[in-house]
């Protein structure tokens, strides 16, 4: 049961949270690629409201429901995920877990090596925006709009 609406609650902190947003997906970044990202780093958490989201979003998108399937296990999803997909996965994964990996030097010259500086600023402001948002989701209880 939802705890808090937190648009809601705090009108003005979540329209400052959907600005950046907008501002991510307005950044040069293919959709697809940030909903992957999103997806990623929802499973993480464990915020089954965002994972609901953006996997219907990819769906939308014309994304094959096998790679969606395979999110959680990329590495091992051969041709499915290409350089970039797998740069930015791996990427969305050091950085959801910092208090574990504290975000090593070879992960960022992994990115690095794929996103020039700017790509990677705006990878990483995605990544922390949807761990703000799964956050928010799980603290709350936010039912995902499925199992409605």
């Amino acid at each position: 049961m939802e705890r808090v609406n937190y648009y809601r609650a705090s009108p003005a902190g979540m329209k400052t949270i959907d600005h950046v947003y907008a501002h991510v997906m307005e950044s040069g970044l293919a959709k697809t690629l940030i909903d992957l990202v999103f997806l990623r780093a929802s499973l993480i958490n464990g915020c089954a409201y965002c994972i609901d989201m953006h996997s219907k979003e990819l769906a939308k998108d014309g994304v094959a429901r096998e790679k969606i399937a395979l999110v959680p296990a990329w590495r091992e999803g051969g041709r499915l995920f290409d350089e970039t997909e797998r740069a930015a996965l791996a990427w969305a994964e050091t950085v959801t877990r910092v208090a574990e990996t504290g975000v090593p030097d070879g992960d960022y010259q992994a990115a690095a090596g794929v996103f020039d500086a700017g790509q990677l600023a705006e990878l990483t402001i995605a990544i922390g925006l949807i761990n703000a948002y799964n956050r928010l989701a799980i603290s709350f209880r936010t039912t995902p709009d499925s199992a409605r």
